[in-house]
């Protein structure tokens, strides 16, 4: 059975599902750097995320911060840069496949609709959460970022 699907040109994965070898974990992390629970210890066990760093690529992992250096939780305007960050990383990266996780809609308390809009127009080397398509493909949000970016 195919772990990935494709609907319209994003691929989406199931949440809970690992990510292939190849891939780059994206998490939600910490500015600490302390990956201890939900997907930010799978990225540490599993991914090569290293202890103390709480922004980028580490090994095959990426951390998105949504907590501070105390954990506490960010708001979304302090999450953004960093998916913007992202973002530009992953247009700069072709080579790599991006396995992106429901960052900040676990540990940090936010719902799919306040994050996964933020990643609409990044490239197709990523693949989603399967509850975002609704986010990332829906014509009227196409629309409003067509918008505001014009």
């Amino acid at each position: 059975m195919e772990t990935l699907f494709e609907m319209t040109n994003y691929r989406y994965h199931f949440d809970r599902m690992e990510p292939r070898s190849d891939m780059i974990f994206v998490f939600g992390g910490n500015l600490a750097g302390r990956h201890g629970k939900g997907s930010a210890l799978y990225a540490k066990q599993h991914c090569g995320a290293i202890y103390g760093v709480g922004v980028g690529l580490q090994g095959r992992s990426y951390s998105i911060p949504t907590k501070d250096h105390q954990l506490r939780i960010l708001d979304i305007d302090n999450i953004v840069p960093h998916i913007l960050a992202f973002k530009n990383f992953a247009f700069s990266r072709p080579d790599l496949e991006f396995f992106v996780t429901r960052i900040g809609c676990g540990l940090a308390g936010y719902q799919d609709q306040d994050i996964a809009p933020w990643f609409y127009g990044s490239p197709l080397n990523c693949v989603f959460p399967v509850g975002w398509e609704l986010y990332l493909s829906n014509q009227r949000l196409q629309e409003l970022w067509s918008s505001y970016y014009s």
